[in-house]
């Protein structure tokens, strides 16, 4: 058994560049998947279907996260893979926010699949340009992770003390700016993205869902972007781990999303995740020694299974 984990953390790693073109093929891959194989008809998502689209991207995951392990030593696999727990746990809350944006716009259960599908085309880029002028900052201003660090410990402890309350997109700031300037057709318009009435261009309900959406990643971006940093300043993992994350955010959504409102506690789970990631960097200071990858990846995934399960036995009546 040890001579298989040596020759796993000591194999010679392939170049940086074949990672990345191994990443990217396989990322493609998924997309086509997803577009021409998994849904190539607007339709309302099937249970089963839904189910076995989650399991196949958390499986697709897990396996990454041993190539890595493979190639760049268990360390950096166990970075990965808390990385990964890290951005889903905080898509959970992603996903309440996408419900409410899809209700309070009324878009119909089967044309949201085509709106998350380029929303998730569009987080890859954001995420990406987001990533890499954090590892930017990260390079040249060292200081820059003790920011992050007290900007993650605030965010958990108000994530903690705040009430909830539910979100009024129709009324909001951001919702305004965007109907201010654009025109929008109130009327679906089947699958289209845009219309053209009377020599007036015009964006549908489904495009506008997708500016909200695109632009609330953007904002969710800052509070998992600093916390992966704080995991791992390599930009592969960082990169990966929220790439693969976000993957599998549609399937999770339409899984999760007529339940998500049972999850009570959920909030609360991620909040100790985000202090305790946020205080990571201090203990070394403080006492002396460091908290390795594995012992993060078990807090993390306690923290995440410790939250759901007590908020599911607590609704479990409703």
């Amino acid at each position: 058994m040890d001579s298989l984990i040596n020759l796993i953390s000591h194999h010679a790693t392939l170049p940086t560049s074949w990672m990345w073109l191994i990443f990217s093929i396989l990322v493609i891959f998924v997309l086509y998947l997803d577009l021409f194989v998994f849904h190539r008809h607007c339709e309302e998502p099937k249970l089963k279907s839904t189910i076995n689209q989650c399991i196949f991207y958390i499986a697709l995951a897990i396996i990454f996260g041993l190539f890595v392990i493979y190639e760049e030593g268990m360390d950096k696999g166990m970075l990965f893979y808390t990385g990964f727990m890290v951005e889903k746990s905080l898509s959970l809350d992603n996903i309440f926010v996408i419900s409410v944006v899809f209700t309070s716009i009324g878009i119909p259960r089967k044309y949201q699949h085509r709106v998350l599908f380029w929303g998730i085309l569009g987080a890859l880029i954001l995420r990406a340009i987001l990533i890499f002028l954090g590892e930017a900052l990260v390079s040249n201003f060292h200081w820059v992770l003790y920011v992050f660090s007290a900007f993650l410990i605030y965010t958990g402890i108000h994530m903690a003390i705040e009430k909830d309350k539910e979100p009024d997109f129709e009324n909001s700031k951001l919702f305004k700016f965007v109907n201010k300037y654009f025109h929008v057709t109130p009327k679906i318009e089947g699958e289209h993205f845009f219309v053209k009435h009377e020599n007036k261009h015009y964006i549908t309900p489904l495009f506008f869902a997708l500016i909200i959406i695109e632009l609330m990643d953007v904002i969710f971006a800052l509070d998992s972007i600093p916390a992966i940093f704080l995991i791992t300043t390599d930009v592969f993992i960082v990169y990966t781990s929220n790439i693969f994350a976000i993957l599998g955010l549609r399937a999770l959504y339409f899984l999760l999303a007529e339940m998500v409102h049972r999850f009570e506690y959920l909030k609360y789970a991620l909040s100790l995740i985000l202090t305790f990631i946020g205080c990571k960097i201090f203990v070394p200071h403080i006492f002396g020694f460091e908290i390795s990858s594995s012992v993060s990846l078990i807090v993390t995934f306690a923290l995440i299974l410790g939250g759901i399960a007590a908020s599911l036995i607590k609704t479990k009546k409703a």
